[in-house]
């Protein structure tokens, strides 16, 4: 709604004191950010900060997956989207401007998992905090056709939406290194972070820097029950009901009957033409070097 954009100029006019070298740039398409994390580690810079949401913050993240360690800066986010979860799990909270100066001065770092996702095609996506597939991606895509509402009010509404339209189900198969589920689904989510859409507490538990995910199943249910397991995910306490079915992972072989679609980080990237039943994701321990 052209907020974020306001913050940026306003940061950009009257940048924090610092030491450093500041080097803006401004995404001009789609997976433009991918090619600028990838260029600004090619070109030896230290330092990468996200001015952004949880969109942007997964197209860098792809980029400097692409590279080699050695090369790859260290990432730092300042939260002015609409979900920020990525910025919620690493602990960055505060005004705009007070961020950015506490990264560009902050030499207090750490490591945080990555997700990396392969489908049947071979195509592969890395994630810094939640895939999912089912309901969770079908209220993505919905997200992304509301034009007006924005932040957590334009995930809610959506998954008001896709209760009412979506209800069907999907037969899955898991594999992973502790075992082997299967069921019907109305949604799979796994977890490198705690929440997603801004305030649904998917996994409260999980942490991006353990070296295990988990993964969260909801099997078959009511609209009635959809509806009010709404609060209890916003709460977190929906793990106490018996279609709530959780477990943690390094690495994870998912088969469906139906055709997948997929979110990652709240970016579709499995949309209702996706031809893809079958996904092998593994954790990348300690990946990326976050500033906090």
């Amino acid at each position: 709604m052209g907020r974020a954009r306001i913050t940026i100029a306003a940061l950009r006019t009257n940048p924090p004191a610092c030491d450093a070298e500041i080097v803006w740039r401004e995404t001009r398409h789609p997976h433009h950010a991918t090619e600028l994390a990838q260029a600004a580690g090619d070109a030896g810079h230290d330092l990468i900060i996200a001015l952004g949401g949880d969109g942007l913050v997964h197209e860098i993240v792809n980029g400097l997956m692409t590279l080699p360690d050695s090369l790859r800066p260290a990432f730092g986010v300042v939260p002015i989207g609409s979900g920020n979860d990525f910025a919620h799990a690493i602990g960055i909270s505060g005004r705009p401007e007070e961020i950015l100066a506490r990264l560009l001065q902050s030499e207090n770092f750490r490591r945080v998992d990555i997700g990396q996702m392969t489908d049947d095609s071979g195509r592969v996506v890395f994630f810094d905090n939640t895939l999912g597939m089912g309901f969770d991606a079908i209220v993505t895509i919905r997200s992304h056709r509301l034009p007006v509402i924005k932040g957590f009010l334009m995930y809610l509404t959506a998954v008001i939406q896709t209760i009412l339209l979506n209800h069907e189900c999907l037969n899955v198969v898991l594999e992973t290194d502790n075992g082997r589920w299967e069921g019907d689904v109305h949604m799979l989510a796994l977890c490198n972070g705690p929440r997603e859409g801004g305030g649904f507490l998917l996994s409260p538990d999980s942490r991006n820097d353990d070296g295990t995910m988990e993964y969260i199943a909801v099997t078959r249910l009511s609209r009635l029950l959809m509806f009010r397991l709404i609060s209890e995910f916003m709460q977190g306490t929906h793990r106490r009901f018996p279609q709530i079915h959780m477990g943690t992972f390094k690495r994870l072989t998912l088969t469906s009957d139906r055709p997948l679609q997929i979110h990652a980080d709240g970016e579709v990237i499995a949309d209702f033409s996706s031809a893809t039943r079958r996904i092998e994701v593994t954790i990348l321990p300690q990946a990326l070097q976050v500033v906090i």
